[in-house]
């Protein structure tokens, strides 16, 4: 255990960084998501990208507890976006 206010190990950092790089292309996804839209073609893309190659139709099925239902993906990864909880999964 380290001593509360001591730098974090290099392991650490690398973890640490690594987290926020990725939190930060999820918030330049979301954000690409707000200006243009579902339809978009990139967004589109980034969709396929994260469920291998095709778009879940819907209903989506979540996780969430006492939320578990959206009409489509856009739906979900808009509400994802929303609430920031960027590596909810279906």
């Amino acid at each position: 255990a380290h001593q509360p206010g001591t730098p974090l190990s290099d392991q650490e950092y690398h973890q640490f960084f690594k987290f926020l790089r990725i939190t930060i292309q999820a918030s330049t996804a979301c954000h690409l998501r707000e200006l243009y839209g579902c339809k978009n073609s990139l967004v589109q893309r980034l969709d396929e990208y994260e469920n291998h190659g095709v778009i879940p139709p819907g209903p989506i099925c979540s996780e969430l507890p006492g939320n578990p239902f959206f009409h489509n993906f856009c739906t979900f990864s808009l509400y994802r976006c929303i609430m920031k909880k960027y590596f909810l999964k279906v």
